[in-house]
């Protein structure tokens, strides 16, 4: 098929992800729209920034993606696909397919409806977005909160969701904003290592620290998706798939460059 956006698929990277979508059920008529479709007009919103009322009429009507979408989101789908892809760039990268070490951050976004909150420390009005990424990058669990809730129990949701699953993980890094009680909580509660990676007093201006560069570059992949410059979303659970839904495409596309 050809590609009429930039957002679109190739041929090898709708191979990758096409077999985790439902297929057609075996009772009632035919599918009006091919899902491949309606998934490179989810893509093409995230990348471009737009509406759903807003998709170009090539693709198929913005109702009827939406109608998609809903239940994919409300099924965990994107998050199962995310997870899958992120293995698969670490096996193809020479990692074990989960992560021995983390690296965990904070970013703010603006929010002008559905749960939000202010920080007055940070002056942040909106959400903040916490996430959990692996030493190449990728989102090993994420949370977005109000802004309101402290880092310190933002990280804390973003931990307890992989808690068990993350057998491997010993060692996560963090900035300065979560030192305190939460290193103690890290080690009774999940049975990892926090340990806080400071900037230097010495040093004036801009200066790369060790290890946290790696979760703020995560954070400027994802604002390359025009969707996720701001938090467009009213629910949560939308801002959310909306980031997997970022770091799918990054992720496929990596996968189909680096095939042999």
């Amino acid at each position: 098929m050809d590609k009429k956006y930039p957002s679109d698929m190739s041929d090898k990277e709708w191979e990758i992800i096409k077999d985790e979508f439902p297929r057609r059920k075996k009772t009632g008529g035919p599918r009006r729209y091919e899902i491949r479709e309606v998934v490179s007009a989810v893509f093409y919103t995230s990348r471009g920034g737009c509406s759903w009322r807003m998709l170009p009429n090539d693709f198929p009507p913005w109702k009827s993606v939406s109608v998609y979408f809903r239940p994919w989101k409300k099924s965990g789908l994107w998050q199962r696909i995310h997870a899958k892809l992120r293995q698969e760039v670490r096996e193809q990268a020479g990692r074990h397919k989960e992560p021995s070490a983390g690296i965990i951050s904070v970013g703010k976004n603006d929010r002008k409806r559905g749960p939000k909150g202010y920080d007055a420390g940070k002056t942040i009005k909106g959400r903040k977005r916490h996430i959990l990424v692996d030493t190449l990058g990728l989102i090993r669990s994420l949370s977005v909160q109000p802004a309101d809730r402290p880092d310190r129990d933002g990280a804390k949701w973003v931990l307890q969701k992989v808690a068990v699953t993350a057998t491997r993980l010993t060692l996560i890094w963090a900035d300065d904003g979560y030192a305190g009680k939460l290193i103690a909580w890290v080690k009774d509660i999940c049975g990892w290592r926090l340990e806080i990676v400071k900037r230097s007093d010495d040093v004036k201006g801009f200066k790369v620290v060790p290890k946290r560069w790696i979760v703020e570059r995560t954070f400027a992949w994802l604002y390359r998706y025009r969707r996720l410059s701001k938090d467009y979303e009213y629910l949560v659970s939308s801002s959310e798939n909306m980031i997997y839904i970022a770091m799918i495409q990054l992720m496929r596309r990596r996968l189909a460059i680096n095939s042999t």
